[in-house]
């Protein structure tokens, strides 16, 4: 069970998206502590800047820009299939579609 809202958020992390710059250290323990890698800026007033990957920082701001396109179609938001093969497939079928836009 999380014990604070920083675990909490690590915890439903499929389902919900960090929006904005989370940069609190009792944040970056409990990612580091999943054996995870934190691609988050961090503030510039921060005391102790540490370092982090500006290009895997810019490719994260990518993925989440994607599905939130791609989430737009009904179909893929309610997911009306029942079989994942058929839903893997209108997945793909839209992400090819916003690609030769």
């Amino acid at each position: 069970m999380p014990r604070n809202l920083e675990e909490t958020y690590i915890s439903l992390m499929p389902a919900v998206r960090l929006l904005g710059r989370v940069d609190t250290n009792a944040l970056l323990d409990c990612i580091a502590g999943k054996n995870a890698k934190a691609v988050i800026a961090p503030k510039a007033n921060r005391k102790e800047q540490r370092e982090f990957d500006q290009h895997q920082y810019r490719n994260r701001n990518v993925v989440e820009r994607f599905f939130a396109h791609i989430k737009q179609c009904r179909r893929i938001a309610t997911r009306y299939d029942k079989l994942a093969s058929r839903f893997a497939s209108f997945v793909a079928l839209a992400a090819s579609a916003l690609w030769l836009k």
